[in-house]
């Protein structure tokens, strides 16, 4: 008897899904707005009844078709109100099943639809409090940096690839590789960075060399003008010696200063490429002196006026200076870390 019921309102769900993606699919933009409003009713009521899984059903199923027929507002609508009931439900990322039906919506979004940014960051949050990672899901993270690079949105690429997994880190060095070549040959350090070290701040020290390598290779293969390469190799890192790229080789040194975990050795590095990391104007300063904290004991200056010091630990203590660029080019001529917010995971934990 339980089962016959239960066959009944799933087969009662089945219509009212397929009745309003009829709606949907055959309307004018009319029909389709009322359908989407119908579909906020009807789950609702579900919500209220606490069953949530009848709820996501039809949020989930009408959200995509409205997705499909390009109704980026009110499908997008629906697809956030889908997560709201998630949080309802204290659903968790470790469900396969959920995550799949939030990335199914994600990819339907068209890329200049303004309701996909509310949703990214929608599901993030709610993989944030619902899951194990302070930062947010890096599956979640690596799709939405995957989509950002294919579009050519570096900044959020960044943000989100370096919270990733580890499959993000090649899609990263890819994308600002692609971008350095844009640009003038001496300036790969700079490019090179921009994955590197925030990988560093956010203790991905493997996501980091893979960064290295992949950008070093490239970069060695396509570019016979930078000169001789000379590998220095060791039993865990391959370091690619570029003669007329200074700031890459101390990138590569200090990967290799970072296994050692020398303070010595990392100040002797700091010393050698002092006035080449200086001629940046202070873009890698800050992120060099976390890392320096990070990895090798050494304490960062701190402020001494008291107001600077309260209102550093208010924002989250010393960020790094914004990065510059975008999709459309941004600052080539510098290279500044971006700040990663919300303390991302170790490297074990992002494999």
């Amino acid at each position: 008897m339980a089962s016959s019921n239960s066959n009944a309102k799933r087969d009662k769900i089945d219509r009212i899904i397929a009745r309003l993606s009829k709606r949907i699919e055959e309307g004018a933009f009319e029909e389709q707005y009322e359908a989407a409003q119908e579909t906020r009713v009807v789950s609702a009521r579900y919500v209220k009844q606490a069953n949530y899984d009848a709820a996501i059903d039809i949020l989930f199923s009408v959200s995509q078709t409205l997705l499909k027929k390009g109704q980026g507002g009110s499908g997008g609508d629906l697809a956030c109100l889908m997560v709201d009931v998630y949080k309802q439900a204290q659903l968790k990322p470790s469900d396969a099943a959920s995550k799949n039906r939030l990335l199914t919506c994600l990819r339907l979004f068209g890329s200049r639809e303004p309701t996909r940014k509310k949703y990214i960051k929608e599901i993030v949050d709610w993989s944030r409090k619902f899951g194990e990672y302070p930062a947010g899901d890096p599956e979640l993270h690596h799709v939405i940096g995957s989509l950002y690079a294919a579009e050519h949105e570096t900044d959020e690429a960044e943000r989100h690839l370096v919270l990733g997994t580890k499959d993000s880190a090649e899609v990263l060095t890819k994308m600002e590789y692609e971008w350095y070549k844009e640009d003038d040959s001496h300036t790969a350090p700079l490019y090179a960075a921009r994955a590197i070290l925030p990988y560093l701040l956010v203790a991905n020290v493997r996501a980091a060399n893979t960064s290295y390598r992949a950008f070093a290779s490239a970069l060695a293969a396509e570019n016979q003008g930078l000169g001789v390469v000379q590998d220095v190799s060791s039993q865990s890192a391959d370091i690619r010696v570029f003669p007329s790229l200074p700031l890459l080789n101390f990138l590569g040194l200090l990967l290799l200063a970072i296994q050692k975990g020398s303070p010595e050795l990392y100040r002797q590095l700091r010393n050698k490429y002092g006035n080449h990391v200086q001629e940046l104007g202070g873009a890698w300063d800050t992120a060099l002196e976390m890392i320096g904290e990070m990895y090798f004991g050494i304490q960062r200056p701190r402020q001494s006026n008291p107001l600077f010091d309260m209102m550093g630990s208010l924002f989250g203590g010393g960020g790094l200076p914004g990065a510059g660029g975008g999709g459309s080019g941004g600052n080539r001529g510098q290279t500044p870390v971006r700040r990663v917010e919300g303390g991302g995971p170790t490297a074990d934990a992002l494999d």
